[in-house]
């Protein structure tokens, strides 16, 4: 099986990770651009193939995606499933994870990958129904983040929420606007799960239910909301900086 993924950065985090992966590349005619000939020079320099297409060519490839003149056929990465998450805890001594619980825009999805990775989450948890697909729109916007974070869908949430506190004593901490309090005045370090909710809706009912905790991002302005991708970087950012603040 094969996947394509597109954008000088996917592409980049492809060749650094697992250039073992990448079968063919394809590269826009004519297009001249000091990033992507570093980019090229490093692709032929391991003997991989270029191919050179046309515009119409890519953007029907990318469906129409912002794909920077350059996209790459893959052997299909590994895809995690429930069963690979007590193998995943086990190996972490506090495990910090993400759960996107209704995040559907790739978009979005790409973006929390990505920020995931800068904060040192070990893996990032979404339910498989109504949930943005790990697609090459989401790869790309995740710079490459998409191969190193595990990202696990599972059939039931709740279910895995109860498995993680039982079974592994990982506190879930959940984000909501009504919270009595802010991720400033809880503690965000240990054994850690952060969910955050889909943006407007926020989190399902009973997700919320299965938090041992919730917390709110203080917003002093007319806006009442922030993107998921946003809020997701200021409760990761913040569980970093508590936890450096121990280490000190």
């Amino acid at each position: 099986m094969s996947e394509m993924i597109y954008g000088i950065h996917a592409i980049q985090g492809m060749l650094a990770r697992s250039p073992e992966r990448i079968l063919d590349v394809y590269l826009l005619k004519n297009r001249e651009d000091k990033r992507l000939n570093t980019l090229v020079q490093e692709i032929e320099s391991l003997r991989l193939q270029v191919k050179v297409v046309d515009r119409k060519w890519l953007d029907e490839q990318s469906s129409q995606g912002v794909h920077q003149g350059i996209m790459a056929k893959i052997k299909e990465g590994r895809n995690y499933h429930e069963n690979d998450l007590p193998d995943l805890l086990t190996k972490k001594a506090d495990p910090f994870i993400l759960i996107l619980d209704g995040v559907t825009d790739p978009h979005n999805l790409g973006a929390c990958i990505r920020t995931a990775d800068a904060t040192g989450v070990d893996l990032i948890i979404i339910p498989k129904d109504k949930s943005a697909p790990l697609n090459a729109i989401a790869k790309k916007v995740a710079c490459g983040a998409a191969e190193s974070v595990p990202v696990i869908r599972v059939t039931n949430l709740a279910r895995t929420l109860r498995m993680l506190k039982e079974e592994h004593q990982i506190w879930i901490v959940g984000t909501a606007g009504e919270a009595d309090h802010s991720l400033y005045q809880s503690n965000l370090t240990g054994k850690l799960a952060i969910i955050m909710g889909a943006e407007g809706e926020g989190m399902r009912r009973l997700t919320k239910e299965h938090c041992d905790e919730l917390i709110s991002i203080p917003m002093s302005g007319f806006v009442s909301s922030l993107n998921v991708s946003v809020a997701t970087g200021i409760c990761l950012f913040e569980s970093v900086r508590q936890k450096a603040k121990i280490d000190k």
